[in-house]
């Protein structure tokens, strides 16, 4: 008998999270259950406290998953498929609920045979050991896992493939000398994807009651701002990460949303929680420093964005309103920082300006995802024929910020701030070249799907706001 021979008449035990998918199906499921009505929450506790299994098994009876959309492991993978075609036998021993390890089982079409979760047995660690020992015999499988939990399973195996491994099963690779598919160490880029730094840039808007009320040089008023900055900055991140885990099946199938840390397996779950703990922290911690209205105002944005990323981001119309009434938030939290007053014709502006950039960004979904008439983007409300009064409703939106900032430079408060008011009046044509250019890239599909990201790296844009941020000062000289 060859090498090949020998090897294809013993079975090769594969375990399923960590392993052979870069992520773990009872955190997913977790989210995937509270996204589908948050009320669970208060059922969790509940059912972690019947152990493991029970936890498993509630979770299971009420969702599905979609095998298709998951990250695998894919040289792992290929590694499989190429064995299963040369006969040898594939097995799935998994800790994962029955009814998730066989969906995946069928997608994938390679095991032959599949243990799991099933009944009151969790199938992990010892009792996988004792389920392959039964069924093949002490050393007489192959197996690959990647955690502290598959040690002993290890040591019954006649070989061990280490994958993705953690600190323990990297201990336990290097003192047996065993096999190893190692996986790509999260980096700096993937802490800062994960933080989406580059969004931190719309917190800027703290800073505008203080400019509008020509404080340039108020440093008392600019250390508010930069505490104001940092607080909104990690609690932001730290809603972006909770949004990224109840959209992780649906951003696994977006042309470059899929390549976020948590869609692809880069980070896992677990980790992402921790982060969240720390960035709340961070970002609670450093508001206390500030007055109680920015705490309330900080409260109610991380309330209603965790509300859209739960609910609100799947509802007609009240999504975009959602989004553009955040942005003026921001606005608020300035204001109540550094406790300058925010006019009536701020909020108008704000609403009606952050309004359009939202429907752009509904438009750009609309116009990019190929879904048939009559059926709904996934996670949204909106559906293909939807694209023409998305784009007049943007459109008017854009024109009606404009015409609430030229009412605003002929009102007498303009008179009483800017001694050469004349100077503010270019803002209009201003903010009309902003949002028209955006909406005329959108239609050609030139446009990014977040148009504020857009409007920060793009440098006519760049230079549009500068000369609009010059006249400012100089208007108010």
């Amino acid at each position: 008998m060859d090498a090949r021979s020998d090897r294809n008449a013993i079975p090769l035990a594969v375990d399923l999270d960590g392993t052979l998918i870069a992520t773990d199906l009872l955190w997913e499921g977790l989210f995937i259950l509270l996204k589908k009505n948050p009320l669970y929450i208060f059922l969790v506790p509940f059912w972690a406290a019947g152990g493991p299994v029970r936890l498993k098994q509630a979770i299971a009876q009420r969702i599905d998953i979609d095998p298709a959309s998951l990250p695998y492991r894919e040289v792992l993978l290929c590694r499989l498929r190429t064995e299963h075609a040369e006969g040898r036998k594939i097995v799935l021993a998994t800790g994962t609920p029955r009814k998730f390890a066989d969906a995946i089982a069928v997608h994938l079409g390679i095991f032959d045979q599949v243990l799991a979760t099933d009944g009151l047995a969790n199938l992990t660690s010892g009792r996988k050991r004792a389920s392959l020992i039964a069924a093949y015999g002490d050393g007489g499988f192959d197996y690959a896992g990647n955690s502290r939990h598959d040690l002993q399973v290890f040591d019954a195996a006649r070989n061990a493939i280490v994958v993705a491994p953690d600190r323990h099963a990297a201990r336990w690779q290097a003192a047996h000398g065993a096999e190893t598919m190692p996986a790509p160490k999260p980096t700096l880029r993937t802490i800062v994807k994960m933080l989406r730094v580059h969004q931190w840039l719309k917190n800027s808007l703290i800073a505008v009651p203080m400019v509008l009320s020509h404080e340039y040089f108020n440093t008392d008023m600019i250390w508010e701002c930069l505490l104001a900055f940092v607080s909104f900055s990690a609690v932001a991140s730290a809603i972006y990460i909770l949004n990224d885990f109840f959209d992780l099946a649906l951003d696994r199938k977006h042309l470059t949303k899929r390549n976020r840390p948590f869609a692809s397996g880069a980070l896992s779950i677990p980790f992402g929680l921790g982060a969240i703990a720390v960035l709340l922290a961070i970002g609670i911690g450093t508001g206390l420093f500030l007055s109680h209205e920015f705490l309330a105002v900080l409260g109610g944005y991380m309330v209603v964005t965790t509300a859209y990323s739960m609910s609100f981001k799947r509802m007609l119309l009240v999504d975009v309103l959602t989004l553009a009434g955040l942005y003026t938030i921001r606005v608020l939290a300035g204001a109540a920082a550094t406790g300058v007053d925010v006019s009536f014709w701020l909020l108008a502006f704000s609403i009606f300006f952050f309004l359009s950039l939202a429907l752009v960004k509904r438009f750009v979904e609309l116009r990019t995802t190929a879904i048939p008439p009559g059926e709904r983007i996934a996670g949204r409300g909106y559906r293909t024929e939807d694209q023409e009064i998305v784009a007049q409703a943007g459109m008017a939106s854009a024109f009606s910020s404009a015409l609430v900032l030229a009412l605003y430079m002929d009102s007498v408060a303009v008179r009483e701030l800017y001694p050469h008011p004349w100077l503010i009046w270019p803002l209009a044509p201003i903010v009309l070249y902003l949002t028209m250019r955006v909406w005329i890239l959108a239609r050609r599909n030139e446009m990014h799907d977040d148009p504020v990201v857009f409007i920060i790296r793009d440098w006519r844009s760049q230079i549009v706001v500068l000369i609009g941020a010059v006249m400012l000062v100089i208007g108010g000289w």
